[in-house]
């Protein structure tokens, strides 16, 4: 903690070690414990421990800011870093007393980490990894044993550096616009705008995710009516999982566990592919 000379306040301030030991954490476990229900999400807490260590005081505090990060987070780990560092500068801000809610830090998390994974993916997965691996495998089938250990270097010195950097530079650069926007008074719009980014990355997420369809058919004259393509497909592809996401959503409103509604979906999903509905 600083100490304020001309308001004789005390401001807390992160050191470079604190978002360091952050960085670690994310960086070693971002994906040791995916689980269907949250994805990244304890990982994503378990990165934020040392920096709520440092900004908050009591219990309570303490408490609050891990089950904030708790919520349902996924995103690429090396280029969804910036999203760490953002939200690092925003619990800063948040610790020294400035109008930022936790809703408001959940909200930049979902507004970017679709956007950022979609980057991510292209770039770590389409092409680094790519482009390394054709100029390894070329020198391995060569006989050349240092192309497995060149491509193990090259990888990992890669997407170390870019991890950092961006991580970094997300605290660095999200700092200051978190000040920017806290200044202009424009906070809400930006949550706002972040809230509907996120809303709208979910549900573009269940079109690819959430698979549905019946098998059943009828006998019609001489030929077969099936209910999926001559009817479902016909009035909107997609109808079945929208439907089944929508039940879902409600369940989960009404305060249904999710580990709950995954087993019945698993026990109708079993009975119904038995019987030939699905």
């Amino acid at each position: 903690m600083v100490d304020s000379v001309e308001t004789g306040e005390c401001t807390k301030k992160l050191s470079k070690r604190d978002i360091l030991k952050a960085y670690r954490n994310w960086i070693f476990f971002a994906e040791s414990n995916y689980n269907y229900e949250r994805l990244q999400a304890t990982a994503f807490a378990h990165s934020m421990a040392p920096v709520i260590e440092k900004l908050y005081t009591t219990k309570e505090e303490k408490a609050d800011a891990l089950k904030r990060h708790l919520s349902f987070f996924n995103t690429e780990p090396v280029c969804g870093s910036v999203i760490h560092g953002i939200t690092i500068a925003m619990e800063e801000q948040k610790s020294n007393g400035e109008p930022i809610t936790g809703e408001g830090i959940n909200a930049i998390k979902s507004g970017l980490m679709g956007p950022l994974a979609g980057i991510g993916d292209t770039l770590t997965q389409g092409v680094i990894t790519p482009i390394l691996l054709s100029l390894c495998i070329s020198l391995t089938m060569q006989g050349n044993i240092g192309g497995p250990i060149v491509f193990l270097i090259a990888q990992y010195l890669i997407m170390f550096t870019l991890s950092y950097s961006l991580w970094m530079n997300g605290y660095k650069y999200g700092k200051i616009a978190v000040e920017e926007i806290l200044s202009g008074g424009i906070i809400n719009k930006v949550i706002e705008g972040a809230s509907i980014i996120g809303t709208l990355v979910m549900g573009g997420l269940v079109g690819d995710f959430v698979s549905l369809s019946t098998s059943i058919e009828f006998k019609v004259g001489e030929g077969i009516f099936s209910l999926q393509q001559d009817l479902f497909d016909q009035i909107l592809p997609g109808l079945l999982p929208l439907i089944l996401t929508l039940i879902v959503l409600k369940s989960l409103k009404k305060g249904t566990p999710p580990l709950k509604i995954m087993g019945w979906i698993i026990i109708i999903g079993a009975i119904g592919g038995i019987v030939g509905i699905f």
